[in-house]
């Protein structure tokens, strides 16, 4: 995978603001990637990001990383589904405009 495009990943995670989500979609969207491309970055590099704040476009996450995301929502107030399977994303969603914004700020320096 290439440099830039991990690191355009990674800097669009850590603009999701705190108690909102984003999907692995919105990302790829934005970095002009696959979900599939974002969710290998994360799985490879992205355990010194905000990860937990994103999940595939049902709010869901992989079963061996919902306990930690469960303390990591709970610490920032995004709910739970009753499934256990993730988080209410349509309740959590970042504004993506504005997370568009302040990632485009961000990356500037990586053009």
């Amino acid at each position: 995978m290439d440099d830039l495009v991990v690191e355009r990943v990674l800097v669009a995670v850590e603009q999701v603001p705190r108690g909102r989500v984003v999907s692995y979609g919105d990302i790829a969207a934005l970095v002009g990637i696959g979900p599939r491309q974002v969710g290998a970055v994360l799985a490879t590099w992205g355990g010194n990001v905000t990860w937990w704040r994103v999940t595939n476009a049902a709010g869901d996450l992989p079963d061996h990383l919902l306990n930690t995301a469960f303390a990591h929502w709970a610490a920032e107030g995004i709910t739970i589904k009753p499934s256990r399977r993730g988080c209410r994303i349509a309740a959590h969603r970042a504004d993506l405009v504005a997370w568009a914004r302040d990632y485009a700020k961000r990356s500037v320096a990586l053009n």
